[in-house]
């Protein structure tokens, strides 16, 4: 089984702690994990930026209390996961804004297991948000109105032979080659609702 290629960003003040956890990372069964430090609170905004990390190991109490919400806010387009890095008392609300915990004395199979978690939450996420897009699913929604690909291109302002490009993609990444197919997905995914479908 191929290993699991991941960016992990380490976000602590203690150069020790940092490379203690980037070389446990590095012994992980079953993940090829590509770990950079964050030394600065004014260098991680940059480097979730630029490194773009699937998840971020944070010391909540990281020069100050990390303003979490804010963070996961701003980059809630990438999907990163912010894994607290707990090394003494902290409040257990401050915890619950994290996606998950790792505690500075949990072993090596502790923290695969918690890696495994927020890994398997990332992928299936991940897969639902690049089945189709958006445009796919407004194509989608104008097959089962009944519409054909000429009416469907002129309302999205495309072209015939875009949309017939579209329907391609649409069929090969669901598996879907029926309209009757396509209906039942639509209502399942709540692309349509039941009246719309008898417009036409």
């Amino acid at each position: 089984m191929t290993d699991v290629i991941i960016k992990i960003a380490i976000a602590e003040p203690s150069a020790i702690i940092r490379a203690g956890i980037s070389s446990l990372l590095k012994r992980i069964q079953g993940y090829h994990v590509h770990s950079f430090e964050v030394n600065s609170i004014e260098l991680l905004a940059n480097n979730i930026r630029t490194q773009k990390p699937d998840i971020v190991i944070i010391n909540p109490t990281y020069w100050g209390l990390i303003d979490i919400e804010k963070l996961k806010t701003e980059n809630s387009q990438n999907q990163i996961r912010f894994v607290a890095l707990v090394s003494g008392m902290i409040d257990e609300k401050a915890l619950e804004k994290y996606d998950n915990s790792i505690n500075l004395y949990d072993d090596t199979d502790t923290i695969k297991q918690k890696l495994d978690q927020i890994f398997e939450i990332t992928n299936t996420e991940q897969e639902e948000s690049q089945v189709l897009s958006v445009r796919e699913k407004e194509i989608i929604v104008g097959v089962v109105k009944g519409y054909t690909n000429k009416e469907i291109a002129t309302n999205l302002f495309l072209s015939a032979h875009t949309v017939i490009t579209h329907r391609r993609n649409i069929a090969r990444k669901l598996e879907i080659h029926s309209t009757a197919g396509l209906t039942i997905y639509a209502i399942v995914n709540k692309l349509v609702e039941l009246n719309d479908i008898k417009q036409r």
